[in-house]
């Protein structure tokens, strides 16, 4: 096997932050020795989940066992996914930070299955995947991710399961959606006319909503850039852990990137 240094788009921080949680983990649980310091464990997760590397690939850059790898990445996926906040907390925090308004989407992301897996075969983006609930702010920030739902399952279905509906309309906020979310059960949220022949009125409406709406879809394509999320080779029931790990990383790395 042939070695060679390569460099991670991402901040120093964002390394600091995902070793700060490495470290107060393992001194939680008495955690001895390890192959790995924090650091190194920390960096070992950002490779993996930023460029996709196998585990095979990934243990052997870092020297050690893919088992060891797969551990280290499994551990600190659920820590950082515990990170994520709860659906309330995280509209009152849109709320709070005085948001315009929000944009709700869904995003498929891709696994590997077999056809006879029909769950997870989603007949819209003919491939199979998990269903994810995103809500991001004007700007494209990733305010809320959901739990993962196999493909097959709708995404204003996926909106009711989640209760994200309900808490939309407790909250109060005005959401953007696209037509997949029409029949709503919540007055906040709004989508586009459907149907051919629209008047003008109504074409003007749509156009509007579309403007506003767009920057806020942003938020799929940032969680995308980690291209672990571009096919998921594990299990589809790891799915949701990872896409909160990876919305709680996006965020710190934006956030700290802007300041700096």
């Amino acid at each position: 096997m042939l070695f060679y240094r390569a460099a991670l788009d991402l901040s120093r921080s964002t390394l600091n932050y995902v070793a700060g949680l490495v470290r107060r983990r393992r001194r939680a649980i008495g955690s001895g020795w390890r192959l790995l310091t924090p650091g190194r464990q920390a960096l070992l997760v950002l490779a993996y989940l930023r460029k996709d590397e196998t585990f095979t690939e990934i243990s052997a850059g870092f020297g050690v066992s893919a088992a060891t790898a797969w551990r280290y990445v499994e551990e600190t996926v659920m820590l950082l996914s515990a990170r994520s906040p709860k659906l309330a907390q995280a509209l009152r925090k849109a709320k709070k930070d005085g948001l315009t308004h929000l944009v709700l989407d869904g995003t498929l992301v891709h696994t590997d299955r077999v056809r006879a897996d029909l769950p997870y075969f989603s007949g819209k983006h003919r491939v199979h995947g998990m269903n994810v609930q995103v809500i991001a702010g004007p700007d494209g920030t990733i305010v809320w991710t959901s739990g993962a739902l196999p493909g097959k399952v709708h995404d204003l279905t996926a909106a009711r399961l989640w209760g994200i509906l309900r808490e939309l309309e407790r909250a109060g906020i005005l959401t953007l959606a696209d037509k997949a979310y029409q029949g709503a059960e919540a007055s906040v949220v709004i989508t586009p006319y459907k149907g051919r022949d629209k008047p003008e009125s109504q074409k003007q409406a749509n156009r509007a909503h579309a403007k506003l709406r767009g920057p806020g879809e942003r938020a799929n394509a940032q969680l995308k850039s980690w291209r672990n999320l571009r096919q998921l080779r594990c299990s589809p029931s790891k799915a949701g852990h990872i896409v909160k790990a990876i919305a709680v990383l996006q965020n710190h790395h934006a956030t700290h990137t802007t300041r700096g």
